[in-house]
C-alpha cells in the first residue's frame, strides 16, 4: 500500500511539472554576423530575453552572432525555407528575393536619421514588409544599420576625386557597385566574413561601414583612414521565416511584436548615442578621421538616382520622397 502511495505520489509531481511547462515551446535560432558586443547582438539578446520571459518560455529564441549560422545570404535562403527561424540582416541584402529592396541604398536618401525612421515605422517600411511576405519573410521591426562611412589605407577622402582607383570592398549588390563606380573608386563584392582577413592582406584599400561595425570589427587595426561619408543611411531587418511565424500563437505574436518595437527604439539609440564615441574610440586606437562636405558626393551619384527609379516603381518613390520631405 505505501509502494502503491509512493508510485502514486510521483506521478502526480510528475503531472504537475508537466502542467507548469510551457505549451508548445518553440525553440526558433536567431542568427547575424555582426559580434556579440555590436548594437545588433545586444539588443538580440535582450529581445531573446524579453520575449522568454513574456510568453513563459512558450517561445523561446536563441541567439547566434558573428555568422555562426552563415553569411547573410545563406540565412535569407534558410528563412525561406524555413530551415532557419530567424534573423537579423542588413536590409540590403534582400535585393536578391526583389530587386525593389535595393531603395534602401539609395545614396545620400536621408538628411537626418528621423527621416529614415518616420519612412521605416511608416508607408515605406509597409510596402517593403508586403514584398518580403511574398517571399516567405515576416519582417517584425526594421532596425539601424546607420550611416556608413569610407576606410582605407591610401589617405583621407575628402572628395570624390581621392577614391579615385581606390579598390574599395562594398557589399554584393548592384547598386553599391554602381555607387562606387560613379564615385570613382574601383569596387568589387565581398562577403563580410572575409573582410578583416582580405583588408589584412591588403586585397582591398578601402571598406565602407557604419562605425560601430568598423570600431567592433577591428578594422582600427588594418585600416589608417576613417572619412565620415555618410553616403548610406542603411536599416536593418529583425525577420522571422513565414513558416515559423504560422506555427506562433496570436497571442504571442503580439508579444513579439511588441518586444520587436522595444529593442528596436533600443538599438536605435545604442547607434546614435555611439557615433561620437566611436570616434573617439577609433582615434584612440590611431585612425585618423576627418569629417566630408557631402555635396560633391551627392552630385556624383545623381545618375545612380535616375537608373534605379525605374527598377523601384513609381509608388515607392513617392512615398520615399514624401518622408526626404519632412524636416
Amino acid at each position: 500500500m505505501r509502494l502503491k502511495k509512493s508510485l502514486f505520489g510521483l506521478v502526480m509531481t510528475g503531472a504537475s511539472l508537466l502542467a507548469m511547462a510551457p505549451a508548445h515551446a518553440l525553440d526558433i535560432k536567431l542568427g547575424h554576423v555582426l559580434a556579440p558586443n555590436h548594437s545588433w547582438g545586444v539588443a538580440a539578446d535582450g529581445f531573446a530575453q524579453e520575449v522568454k520571459e513574456r510568453t513563459d518560455g512558450r517561445v523561446n529564441f536563441v541567439t547566434y552572432p558573428s555568422g555562426q549560422l552563415g553569411n547573410e545570404k545563406t540565412m535569407l535562403e534558410g528563412l525561406q525555407i524555413g530551415s532557419q527561424g530567424a534573423a537579423i540582416i542588413g536590409s540590403g541584402s534582400l535585393q536578391p528575393i526583389d530587386a525593389k529592396f535595393g531603395i534602401v541604398e539609395l545614396p545620400y536618401t536621408w538628411a537626418n536619421v528621423q527621416q529614415a525612421y518616420n519612412a521605416y515605422d511608416g508607408e515605406l517600411g509597409e510596402q517593403l514588409a508586403e514584398l518580403a511576405e511574398k517571399r516567405n519573410l515576416v519582417i517584425v521591426s526594421w532596425w539601424e544599420n546607420g550611416f556608413r562611412h569610407m576606410t582605407n589605407n591610401r589617405g583621407p577622402i575628402n572628395t570624390p576625386a581621392d577614391m579615385v582607383g581606390l579598390k574599395t570592398r562594398v557589399t554584393p549588390d548592384k547598386m553599391r557597385l554602381d555607387t562606387f563606380t560613379a564615385l570613382g573608386a574601383n569596387p568589387a563584392p565581398l562577403a563580410f566574413g572575409e573582410l578583416y582577413s582580405a583588408l589584412q592582406q591588403k586585397v582591398f584599400d578601402a571598406q565602407e561601414n557604419p562605425l560601430s561595425i568598423i570600431y567592433t570589427s577591428s578594422f582600427f587595426d588594418v585600416q589608417q583612414y576613417a572619412s565620415l561619408t555618410g553616403h548610406v543611411w542603411g536599416p536593418a531587418s529583425l525577420i522571422i521565416s513565414k513558416p515559423i511565424w504560422k506555427k506562433i500563437s496570436d497571442e504571442d505574436k503580439a508579444i513579439i511584436l511588441e518586444a520587436a518595437a522595444t529593442w528596436r527604439d533600443k538599438q536605435r539609440e545604442m547607434v546614435q548615442e555611439g557615433e561620437l564615441e566611436f570616434v573617439r574610440l577609433l582615434e584612440e586606437k590611431g585612425m585618423k578621421v576627418n569629417t566630408v562636405d557631402p555635396a560633391p558626393f551627392m552630385e556624383a551619384v545623381q545618375p545612380v538616382w535616375a537608373e534605379y527609379e525605374k527598377v523601384f516603381g513609381q509608388d515607392l518613390m513617392d512615398t520615399l520622397q514624401k518622408y526626404r520631405q519632412e524636416n
